[in-house]
């Protein structure tokens, strides 16, 4: 069976915690087979990947209580490009926190709000409890449990690309 839907994952990794997790993500998605999936550094991504994709997973570390400034970036240089011409098309969004993650998933969400996306999924938020500036900035070592709630999400995402169910 040829893919018919894209699933394109934007990210930023600065410890490796991010990456790590849209790496198990994209495996999970990857597993469905019926779509193809699409992982772009944050710096690499722009408007027409948005357009050219049926669903969207957005990973960021947060950073000072907010996404990161890459995604950010993204986020500005793709967003009007964007506007009126993804609406209804689904999302989900991962967090990598040192303590929270709760307001960069919001951050998310509120951008995800304008463009119109559906979302598909509750945030999935992943603490590092990195809270020295040597623990913050230290490269991370993500949790199975955590490694396997992204490979679930993204399988998830592809599942229901691949079915029509969103």
């Amino acid at each position: 069976m040829e893919p018919t839907k894209t699933l394109l994952i934007v990210y930023h990794s600065h410890t490796g915690g991010t990456r790590q997790l849209v790496e198990a993500a994209c495996a999970g998605a990857q597993a469905e087979g019926g779509v193809t999936v699409r992982l772009l550094h944050a710096s690499a991504a722009g408007a027409q990947d948005l357009l050219d994709a049926d669903g969207y997973l957005f990973a960021t570390p947060e950073n000072l209580a907010a996404i990161s400034g890459l995604m950010k970036d993204f986020f500005d240089r793709s967003y009007y490009g964007a506007l009126d011409r993804i609406q209804g098309r689904p999302y989900a969004s991962l967090v990598c926190a040192g303590s929270d993650g709760s307001n960069a998933a919001r951050q998310m969400a509120r951008i995800a709000t304008g463009w119109r996306l559906k979302v598909v999924a509750e945030p999935l938020i992943v603490c590092t409890h990195a809270q020295t500036p040597e623990a913050i900035l230290a490269p991370k070592q993500i949790a199975a449990a955590d490694l396997a709630a992204s490979h679930a999400l993204g399988e998830a995402l592809a599942t229901g690309l691949a079915l029509g169910v969103f």
